[in-house]
């Protein structure tokens, strides 16, 4: 059978009733949220940095859509966020799915109410850190996620459902931008999901 090519067009070229992208004219593929973290991703003095991804409008939108779309279908009433980055990436969330926002603190910052309390195990850096939710923020019926950049030992993140839970709250998971939990805490926290694995990461150069 042969076509009988028609004119060509800025867009491409007819040839019956198919239509062919010219060459040059295809566009690139659209980067993922693992893309542009990735992209955004560096090292500086042997400390892993993401902040360049909240300079980025575009990636950060990407990031944050990301992180809640693994959970798009969980009924989430409420998104946790850690200080400090947990807050940027926690608050954008929350919007993203249209529910509220809950506040996770640590050290002295002012928190004012009644809190819920714990005391988190040691982290990567054998920090143990305190930290508060107000109470009034959750109630029974309440299912929670919670956001944050990085997940390693998950002493936060048990801390966070245990307070969650302390106020009648429903621990649905947590989302992260860089994944390096092992089996045992994974198992202890449920869903888990991350945009990176750590083992993705470009090598540390110090």
């Amino acid at each position: 059978m042969q076509f009988d090519a028609g004119p060509e067009s800025a867009g491409g070229v007819d040839i019956g009733l198919l239509r062919y992208p010219a060459i040059g004219k295809l566009s690139a593929m659209p980067k993922t949220a693992r893309d542009l973290a990735l992209e955004h991703f560096r090292w500086i003095g042997g400390h892993a940095d993401v902040w360049a991804i909240f300079r980025d409008a575009k990636a950060l939108a990407a990031v944050v859509t990301g992180l809640v779309e693994p959970f798009r279908d969980e009924r989430i009433t409420a998104v946790c966020g850690i200080e400090s980055r947990g807050f940027l990436l926690g608050g954008a969330a929350s919007v993203e799915l249209g529910v509220g926002f809950v506040p996770v603190r640590k050290g002295e910052g002012l928190l004012p109410g009644d809190k819920a309390v714990r005391q988190s195990a040691p982290d990567y850096r054998r920090l143990r850190h305190a930290l508060r939710l107000q109470r009034s923020a959750l109630q029974p019926g309440d299912r929670v996620l919670l956001i944050d950049d990085w997940i390693e030992t998950g002493s936060q993140a048990t801390a966070v459902r245990s307070m969650a839970e302390e106020c009648g709250a429903t621990w649905v998971g947590c989302s992260v931008i860089v994944d390096q939990l092992t089996d045992t805490p994974r198992n202890a926290l449920g869903l888990v999901r991350g945009l990176l694995a750590a083992g993705e990461l470009p090598p540390c150069e110090t």
